[in-house]
């Protein structure tokens, strides 16, 4: 043996770390977070995972959930190569004990939120790990009596030590010992329980194949009921206790569920791909959803309607139980390999959510989506689709409405340059070829791709790869009465050049007929021969079709043709489509022309509030209905001097009222009656809430509920009416379920006419275990920040976006931009702004992703500058 070889094997004895470089990772693989080298890394080398999971649940939430872990994984032998490899963990490094790695104790070493397994315990093959730990009540979402958990995108790592990217699919066993009384549900199917004391030992039996964001449980005091749907059990448990609510609901929810599955199952041509569809409401859920396979988690006060319910709520329902479903082959069957692809899950869920529930009611998905994917598209915070991420735990801040809203119109419109067969075909070998894994948007593609000779590459670069929207122009030439000439024209809205590939209709207007043309914008300039030598229209509605996605001309003539006759006769008018097209021409209609407005164009606020004022009680499409409405809301709180709106608040009052009597279906006037109540500033108009409110007599044919109701005291409490405290104080006795009782009394010192109340109450939501329970905060900051509290309220503004990257780290993914637009969504002075643009400027190098946010949420009021005039 050489001399040096005895020296090394002496330093290895004696000093086993002493070659530990040689071991260790770069820091490009051990940064905080889950570096994305590290999750390539991990997936090149790891494979096969179980992990087997305890977790003790004591009565009171004051304790901590404790657990104990087993991880067992496969080190590839072809491709690791003898280093450290870091399990995550974003705890403290005391949660973590009685580590043990292939049998051998082992101290742990817990660096930027990373496990490190040393090199020297790994081996090649099977490894095990154990290990107990005090799961991070970030993830748990503990309540009195009832928790769940929540890991998407990257707080698996919160909760227990995992491999935590959406690559490393892994099965899990999971035991959970619960308070007696307790009802748990889990991701795989239970196997057995055993009362120990005052306590209950459940054991699930194993998991199907899922990444860890999609790990789930729930437990506590639920009441459970199994349904069926697709001829398979579904246990749903939940907490309402509303007796008409449950009697009008639980059969809707199971047959839209059941008419779910057996959609996708057709239109996919695969059967449900997992071995349980089981389901729970959770009282104030911070999502809609979330499609945990196995156990999927719904916001209980979305599933659970009253007689009064709207269409619109009708419809959100109905499409976030067909979302979540459609998240099982989209998004739980096939998982995105990195989260910068969590859009493609998102979209899919959307898209199939649209087909399922009415997907041919092109009015719901112009209204559904148009609207909200606009309200981020047009600001300065805009990004593509598709968003870089080069770290894990910034996953958050790649959600919004640009993947929610915008994706399903930008599918739609493929489908279409595709064919609907072509596209579902697609669809179906991508699904058959990577079930089960993972896969990413240029492996779709190429799938789709072998199904069209439309160059997607191409279409790809300008509606995934960028950001914004066309503006769309036009020259029209007469010649004798007739057009002679008709040139469409689109480029950015930023002025660049791009164009975006898309088809929609014309609608020209005549006195006695409309008729609709197909446009194919294939270049940014495109002549429309098919209106060549036809009569010269009275007005021309782009996108009549409700399919087109931009910035569309619009003009007085087209009001002055709404705004001439009754939509019935419009609807007797429309020559091609029939009578059903014209409340689709409608909707298209206040689209554009709000807009329009927005961008400072043909139409002014207060001539577009004139607009929708003057059909309130004559439209009687309710979708385009809620549509006039919310703008009406807007424009009113948003884009007009504050003297001006004052002066405008009795004439509008009295509009609303009076077309919430004059409309005969009862759901077009609740939507009148709760935009009254939005808008009243008179004391007259208050006292008639109040009345309602005391009296609970609504207005004639309005149908309220008891969460409706606790809206009118809020909106009474806004208005410091007399004895507001008083007012909620007796709507707190009023509300029975204990949950939505808990809401109110959490809420009251936001309400609070006492400014000192509402200072301490916010400047308590600093830190972030006062910020827990994220729904309610958000409602709590939205009535701080309401435009009649804003004088004693803007003093809230810095701290917000001092907060705000806080918030972000500790919060789940919508809490930061639903902060922001809690915070500043109504706001519209100068100070405001001027603070913003202040905060930007002295912040250069902020989180680009949270950037975006604040400009996102704060568009509104830099638009104000300009329109409140």
């Amino acid at each position: 043996m050489s001399i040096f070889r005895s020296i090394v094997l002496v330093l290895l004895l004696v000093f086993p770390g002493f070659f530990v470089g040689a071991q260790s990772l770069p820091d490009s693989l051990t940064g905080p977070g889950v570096p994305y080298p590290l999750a390539l890394y991990r997936e090149k080398i790891v494979r096969d995972i179980q992990y087997e999971l305890a977790f003790h649940v004591p009565v009171r939430k004051e304790q901590p959930v404790t657990g104990e872990e087993t991880i067992r994984f496969i080190l590839d032998p072809g491709h690791y190569t003898g280093k450290d490899l870091p399990v995550d963990f974003k705890g403290d490094a005391k949660a973590i004990g009685d580590v043990r790695v292939n049998g051998q104790d082992y101290a742990g070493a817990l660096i930027n939120e990373h496990l490190i397994l040393p090199a020297r315990l790994l081996r090649t093959g099977i490894n095990t790990v154990q290990l107990r730990f005090i799961a991070g009540n970030g993830a748990l979402n503990r309540n009195n009596d009832f928790l769940y958990t929540l890991l998407v995108p990257d707080r698996a790592r919160t909760l227990f030590p995992c491999f935590d990217e959406p690559g490393l699919k892994a099965v899990y066993t999971l035991s959970l010992t619960i308070p007696e009384g307790w009802k748990a549900l889990a991701n795989a199917p239970l196997r057995d329980s055993i009362r120990q004391g005052d306590s209950v030992l459940l054991h699930f039996g194993v998991s199907d194949k899922i990444s860890t964001y999609l790990f789930s449980w729930a437990a506590g005091r639920f009441e459970e009921i199994v349904g069926k749907a697709d001829d398979r059990p579904v246990h749903f448990l939940y907490r309402e206790t509303d007796s008409t609510k449950l009697r009008l609901s639980m059969d809707s929810i199971f047959r839209i569920e059941d008419q779910s599955l057996r959609f996708l199952e057709d239109y996919t041509n695969i059967r449900y791909p997992f071995r349980k569809f089981d389901f729970v409401a959770i009282p104030d859920f911070q999502f809609g959803g979330m499609e945990h396979v196995g156990a999927i988690q719904y916001k209980s006060s979305s599933l659970f309607l009253d007689s009064g319910a709207t269409r619109d709520q009708l419809n959100s329902r109905s499409n976030l139980l067909a979302h979540e479903t459609a998240h099982m082959w989209f998004g739980d069957w096939v998982t995105m390999s990195w989260f910068n692809d969590v859009w493609m899950k998102e979209v899919f869920a959307n898209f199939m959510a649209d087909k399922i529930t009415g997907y041919n009611d092109d009015l719901k998905f112009l209204t559904d989506h148009y609207p909200l994917a606009y309200a981020v598209d047009r600001t300065a915070g805009t990004h593509p689709i598709r968003q870089q991420l080069d770290n894990l735990q910034d996953a958050g801040s790649l959600y919004g409405n640009i993947i929610y809203q915008k994706a399903p119109i930008v599918m739609r419109q493929l489908e279409a340059l595709m064919g609907v067969d072509a596209f579902r075909d697609g669809l179906r070998g991508y699904l058959r070829l990577f079930g089960g894994g993972n896969a990413a948007w240029p492996d779709l593609i190429r799938m789709l791709q072998e199904h069209t000779a439309i160059d997607l590459g191409a279409w790809n670069k300008v509606w995934i790869n960028g950001a914004g929207r066309p503006k769309f122009s036009y020259t029209l030439k007469l010649e004798a009465g007739r057009i002679k000439d008709f040139v469409i024209r689109e480029k950015a809205e930023d002025g660049s050049a791009r164009f975006w590939p898309q088809v929609f209709r014309i609608a020209m207007v005549y006195p006695d007929s409309v008729v609709e043309l197909p446009v194919n914008m294939n270049t940014g300039v495109v002549r429309l021969s098919a209106a060549l030598g036809k009569a010269a229209p009275k007005a021309i509605v782009f996108n009549s079709s409700g399919i087109g996605y931009g910035v569309f001309p619009a003009d007085e003539r087209v009001m002055s043709w709404v705004a001439s006759g009754t939509p019935a006769q419009q609807e007797a008018s429309v020559a091609s489509g029939g009578a059903g097209a014209a409340p689709l021409v409608r909707a298209s209609i206040y689209i554009n022309l709000y807009e329009n407005m927005l961008n400072g164009g043909v139409v002014t606020p207060r001539q577009l509030l004139a607009f929708d004022r003057s059909l309130l009680a004559r439209e009687p499409e309710e979708l385009a209905l809620n549509l006039l409405l919310d703008q009406v809301n807007s424009i009113f709180w948003r884009c007009l001097p504050t003297a001006v709106r004052d002066s405008i608040a009795p004439g509008l009052e009295k509009d609303c009222w009076e077309a919430m009597e004059k409309v005969a279906g009862a759901n077009e006037k609740k939507l009148l009656f709760r935009a009254y109540t939005n808008i009243v500033l008179s004391r007259k108009g208050q006292d008639r809430l109040y009345e309602i409110w005391k009296s609970k007599q609504a207005p004639s044919g309005v149908r309220l509920s008891e969460d409706d109701y606790t809206g009118l005291a809020a909106a009474l409490a806004l208005r410091t009416y007399p004895d507001s405290r008083g007012i909620l104080e007796e709507q707190v006795t009023r509300i029975q379920n204990p949950d939505r009782k808990l809401r109110l009394q959490y809420l009251l010192p936001s309400l609070s006419a006492d400014v000192n109340v509402r200072d301490s109450f916010f400047f308590s939501l600093k830190t972030a275990p006062a910020r827990r329970k994220e729904a309610l905060v958000v409602s709590a900051v939205g009535y701080l920040q309401h435009p009649l509290r804003q004088q004693t309220s803007e003093k809230y503004l810095a701290a917000s976006l001092d907060w705000l990257a806080d918030i972000q780290r500790t919060g789940d993914v919508f809490f930061p931009l639903n902060w922001l637009q809690a915070s500043f969504g109504w706001y519209k002075s100068a100070s405001a702004a001027a603070l913003v643009r202040k905060f930007l400027a002295a912040n250069p190098g902020y989180n680009p992703k949270l950037r975006a946010k604040i400009l996102q949420a704060t568009d509104n009021l830099m638009r104000a500058q300009m329109l409140c005039k």
